[in-house]
């Protein structure tokens, strides 16, 4: 559970009178804020001028979508609130795509936005300069709450409430927006020098937990989809502690991957795209779901059919129940495994609960079955390349190491065939949508500086596509400007590969997906960033001499990979 710190600081007396921007940086320093991302407009001036006078680190990006892709990858890597600033009318639109991956993701941000004068408020044409009807109502759709500030005092409080907002769960990204005039107007009210905002806590009713553990209590054949809301909250501990009282097999979705250990014997891992994996959670006389609304690529494209009870724990209440009937549970995933567990030990010291049995199977013996059978899947096919390319890339990357992954053919492998181990796996499949991985790699290094990462453990890694990568190319800039110590393997195929392959295998031919692309070894060289260009069967050495230098690097390979065949298919 994230809570801002409680922080009390004496400011030096400022040169110049404090205007509403003041009040914005001030409440946003004493909530615990350390970095900044965005880019300055004419509305925000007032903002800025402000943040010229405080010790908040800002990071400007070349274009604001990639801003608020930095700061959902600072929020990843920290486990902090990222915070962003946006110019009025189309900064503030440009950025919606990647507010909508940090809501559909559930990662907290603060958004500050400027607005037009209060006299232009109200959906008057006026003609002012980036006006929009209602700002706000475009951010609806991608952000938990709005709010407009209309006057200067009432700035901290929307700040201190929208903080609240955004670390409780489920959580996300807030918009606040601040009129131009009340950012520049001078405010006579004292410094903001304590500021406190506490996530509501959302524990699971009782009848819920004691109604699913009499469930559990009768299963032979439990099992557990653990998805994103298991690493948001930090219950990897928990869940494992679930999975062990039960000896259920666990296995994690794209967003999950992370939150149960790869090589466990209870850990199906992350093949949830495979039938075989679909077959075994059918089977499952109760299927625990935590943190997953079971949405398309967890249910192997809706064609997962519990036989089963399902217990759903999520804190987001719309997902509950949203694909399958289940026991749904409103919680966070930490404190409803909690619960949940030691309910567990109850129950069982009180009763001689049997053994799992899956049709004289163990469950340790289910999911070596399985995983080899995903195995021999993966044998019959042509995919030695990619898997060797995986392999490659995983035996690279250090341990502890983040990893940030664009919608391209090498993260869809990766959803199902990496393992974190003690490092982070993050991808853009929450909305999906293309350019997230170098841009939230830079906030993920930037994020590791600020906590005095250095060397090596402040390295991240962030793989695109060709096409993917064009959406956030001009972040060079952002990268080399602010010497972020990321890694970024671009993998180039000369077109949208996995819409290719799409479309040849239902139309027998691709239309559109064939592109121009730069020499991108040139390209990231004419920014002064050290790039290279090597074969498939290289990427391992390149990335580990590349992991080893100072500042920004680019890898680029150029090839074709495929996916696996599709099982939903079948």
């Amino acid at each position: 559970m994230m809570s801002a710190p409680h922080a009390s600081t004496t400011p030096s007396t400022p040169s110049a009178p404090r205007n509403g921007g003041d009040l914005v940086i001030e409440t946003l320093s004493a909530l615990g804020a350390r970095t900044v991302f965005g880019i300055p407009g004419q509305h925000a001036l007032g903002l800025f001028d402000a943040l010229s006078r405080s010790e908040l680190h800002f990071v400007s990006s070349r274009v604001e979508n990639n801003s608020a892709f930095a700061a959902d990858g600072y929020s990843r890597a920290t486990g902090e609130v990222g915070v962003l600033f946006l110019s009025t009318g189309p900064g503030a639109l440009t950025s919606l795509a990647g507010l909508q991956e940090a809501y559909a993701t559930g990662v907290p941000m603060v958004v500050i936005a400027s607005q037009i004068p209060l006299d232009g408020l109200g959906a008057r044409r006026k003609g002012m300069l980036h006006q929009l009807d209602d700002q706000k109502a475009s951010a609806a759709n991608v952000t938990k709450s709005q709010r407009t500030v209309h006057h200067a005092s009432g700035i901290p409080s929307a700040i201190q409430d929208a903080w609240a907002d955004a670390i409780t769960v489920p959580q996300g990204p807030v918009w606040v927006e601040v009129p131009q005039d009340i950012l520049l107007a001078e405010v006579f009210v004292p410094p903001v020098v304590d500021a406190l905002a506490e996530a509501y806590e959302h524990p699971p009713r009782v009848e819920l937990i004691e109604e699913a553990v009499r469930w559990l209590g009768q299963a032979r054949r439990p099992a557990i989809v653990a998805g994103g809301g298991v690493r948001r909250a930090g219950a990897q501990a928990e869940l494992l502690r679930v999975a062990e009282q039960l000896r259920a097999p666990v296995i994690c979705s794209p967003g999950g991957n992370g939150a149960f250990p790869w090589e466990h014997p209870l850990s199906l891992q992350s093949w949830i795209e495979d039938r075989h994996t679909t077959e075994v959670l059918e089977d499952a006389d109760v299927l625990i779901v935590i943190g997953s609304a079971l949405g398309e690529v967890t249910s192997n494209y809706f064609t997962l059919a519990p036989r089963g009870r399902m217990i759903q724990i999520d804190a987001e209440p719309r997902v509950l129940e949203s694909n399958s009937p289940a026991l749904g549970i409103r919680a966070d995933a930490k404190a409803a495994l909690r619960f949940l567990s030691d309910a567990l030990d109850e129950h069982r010291a009180g009763n001689d609960a049997g053994a799992p049995d899956w049709h004289g199977s163990s469950p340790e013996q289910v999911v070596t079955q399985t995983l080899h059978k995903v195995t021999d899947r993966l044998d019959a096919q042509d995919l030695g390349l990619e898997r060797r390319f995986m392999e490659d890339i995983r035996a690279a990357v250090p341990d502890t190491m983040q990893t940030y992954w664009d919608m391209t053919i090498a993260a869809y492998w990766g959803w199902s065939c990496w393992d974190a181990r003690a490092g982070e796996f993050h991808s853009a499949q929450g909305a999906g949508g293309l350019g997230y991985g170098f841009p939230a790699a830079i906030g993920g290094a930037v994020g590791l500086a600020v906590a005095g990462k250095e060397g090596m453990e402040g390295r991240v890694l962030a793989v695109s596509g060709d096409g993917s990568s064009m959406y956030s190319i001009a972040e060079l800039a952002t990268a080399k400007q602010h010497q972020s110590a990321v890694t970024w393997l671009i993998v180039d195929d000369g077109g949208y590969g996995i819409l290719r392959e799409y479309m040849e295998g239902a139309f027998g031919k691709a239309t559109a997906t064939e592109l121009a692309r730069p020499d991108f070894v040139a390209l990231a060289e004419s920014f002064g960033i050290p790039a290279r260009a090597v074969a498939p069967q290289d990427v391992k050495a390149a990335l580990q001499q590349s992991f080893a230098a100072e500042g920004p690097n680019v890898v680029v390979v150029q090839t074709l990979l495929k996916m696996f065949a599709a099982t939903h298919l079948d």
